[in-house]
């Protein structure tokens, strides 16, 4: 596999991921979403790997679009088209299916598309300082990568309708205090957050955290009802539950 504006690397069980643009922020292209995805495709496939990492190089996570990539045709009906949504949702279908926590790592700027790839991963962890935004309405753009219904989810309906209508900058001190990421830190000690987070993950039962995502990203889509019902009565291959209990066997 080779990767042109993604980095892929693996080290003590973690594999991060690093969109490679640095001199255009990480902003998006279609080959950037078609190389994040093979990326994480084959740190799914490792088996030394029980955590994926996705995080921007210098400082963004990214700039969302890069809209030069559109090559100057007109949008019709505010979308961008299939040229840039069928890879981004199929990046995002990968992230989300995966048996592996995938943790946005967002170092810096993470605007519109950039923050829909973000809300997709399984956790979120920010620089108190990095600047996020939903910045579609700026631009007469409209969502097609799931904002609509991730960013409700994350922060509330209304707060949602008030970022999205606004497009205004918000602050990773603020994401986490709305619960759209699970910590925001002073920048120099992000890679410290993410450590502690992956140590712990990677001491568990890596088929019960599968089982879990599974759980979470399937049965959320459904009222409570449904929810628990789909809990309920999906079976799961856990290998290593005997194996975990032993101490407490007579």
């Amino acid at each position: 596999m080779k990767l042109t504006c993604v980095l892929l690397e693996i080290a003590e069980g973690v594999a991060t991921v690093t969109l490679n643009r640095p001199d255009k922020l990480n902003a998006i292209t279609r080959k950037m979403l078609i190389e994040a995805t093979e990326a994480i495709e084959a740190a799914e496939k490792d088996k030394k790997v029980g955590v994926i990492v996705l995080t921007g190089a210098g400082r963004a996570f990214s700039a969302g679009v890069d809209l030069t990539e559109l090559g100057g045709k007109l949008l019709e009906k505010g979308g961008v088209g299939d040229y840039l949504d069928e890879p981004a949702r199929e990046l995002i279908r990968v992230i989300q299916t995966v048996s592996k926590p995938v943790i946005a790592r967002i170092n810096g700027h993470c605007f519109t598309g950039a923050l829909e790839l973000a809300l997709a991963c399984d956790l979120v962890v920010c620089a108190e300082d990095a600047k996020l935004g939903d910045t579609h309405t700026k631009w007469g753009l409209r969502p097609s990568w799931g904002m609509s219904a991730r960013l409700s989810d994350a922060v509330g309906r209304r707060r949602a309708r008030e970022l999205s209508f606004t497009a205004r900058t918000f602050t990773g001190a603020e994401a986490a205090a709305w619960g759209l990421a699970n910590r925001a830190v002073p920048a120099a000690e992000l890679d410290v957050v993410l450590r502690e987070l992956t140590g712990a993950m990677l001491q568990n039962s890596r088929d019960a955290i599968a089982a879990y995502k599974a759980l979470y990203n399937k049965g959320a889509r459904r009222d409570e009802k449904k929810a628990i019902e789909f809990e309920e009565e999906t079976q799961f291959d856990i290998k290593d539950t005997n194996e975990r209990l032993a101490q407490f066997k007579k």
